[in-house]
């Protein structure tokens, strides 16, 4: 009876120890080192109270820091030689105060030696921030007293091979477009404009005609997807409004983008949140060149 309860209790205690987690100080360390990758700046500050060496290594935080915020001046010249835990709480106490007051956020950061006074170091951090770690309208805030960061930003983009509204999906992605009519808007599309024929020198569009574009894109938007505009505009109507002022522009060619604001959705969208819409019949968009005639 005893011999039974004996190796009863042993079948219990290897069945424990089979469903705990595996003490990962006695595994190799780059295995230690890709368990640890998946965890967040919290969960590996409580898994270095446990395994202080492993939760305190510095590949473990230059990783975090790097997936959060793709640039800071910092990566080139350590701070003081801290390492890069250090440098991750020094980055993530200026998001925070960054999303309650823009300039103090951005004085910290520099303060501190993290980003350098210069606008295209810090249009790189701002860019390179994990979209979400900064609040949309408190970035918004910074670049309307900042044109000259805002761009920065815009020329540091990449729109190669992209069409017109996914460029303009892409950028509004990064950076919150205006909710009214005014001068911030038009130094981004005018900014957006230039840019987007650098990177695509072969469209055969001119400038003015691509700012026009961008700007009839974003009217169009809100006209489709905004419940209070109750009669949408039609394609046909999108095509007439820009034939002879959108220069250079076919009318098959403005067809295609009304076709790709109606199936893909807001041009203010992040691309993988679009809301796609199902056409419904009968219906003249966005289908076929026959309603391009006026």
């Amino acid at each position: 009876m005893g011999q039974a309860l004996a190796v009863s209790r042993g079948k219990n205690q290897n069945a424990h120890e089979s469903r705990s987690f595996p003490n990962l100080a006695t595994l190799p360390p780059e295995m230690a080192q890709f368990v640890l990758s998946y965890l967040n700046a919290t969960d590996l500050c409580l898994a270095a109270c446990v395994w202080d060496q492993l939760g305190n290594d510095d590949i473990l935080w230059q990783g975090l820091c790097k997936n959060n915020w793709g640039f800071t001046t910092a990566y080139c010249r350590r701070v003081n030689n801290c390492n890069f835990k250090e440098l991750y709480m020094l980055l993530d106490e200026g998001r925070l105060t960054f999303n309650y007051d823009p300039e103090k956020g951005i004085s910290y950061l520099m303060t501190n030696g993290v980003l350098e006074d210069d606008p295209v170091a810090i249009a790189k951090f701002l860019s390179g921030s994990k979209i979400n770690l900064l609040r949309p309208e408190k970035l918004s805030e910074y670049l309307k007293n900042r044109r000259d960061i805002l761009q920065e930003m815009i020329y540091i983009q990449n729109f190669r091979m992209l069409s017109l509204p996914n460029a303009l999906r892409q950028f509004f992605k990064l950076v919150s477009p205006p909710t009214t009519r005014g001068e911030y808007l038009e130094d981004i599309l005018s900014g957006f404009a230039a840019r987007y024929l650098k990177c695509n020198p072969d469209c055969g569009l001119p400038q003015e005609t691509v700012y026009i574009l961008c700007y009839s894109l974003i009217l169009l938007s809100v006209d489709l997807y905004s419940p209070q505009v109750k009669r949408k505009m039609s394609k046909r109507e999108f095509i007439k409004n820009l034939r002879g002022i959108a220069v250079g522009a076919c009318d098959d060619f403005i067809g295609d983008l009304y076709d790709d604001i109606y199936i893909q959705g807001h041009i203010a969208k992040p691309l993988d949140k679009v809301c796609i819409r199902t056409p419904i019949f009968p219906c003249e968009r966005p289908y076929g060149n026959i309603f391009a005639q006026a």
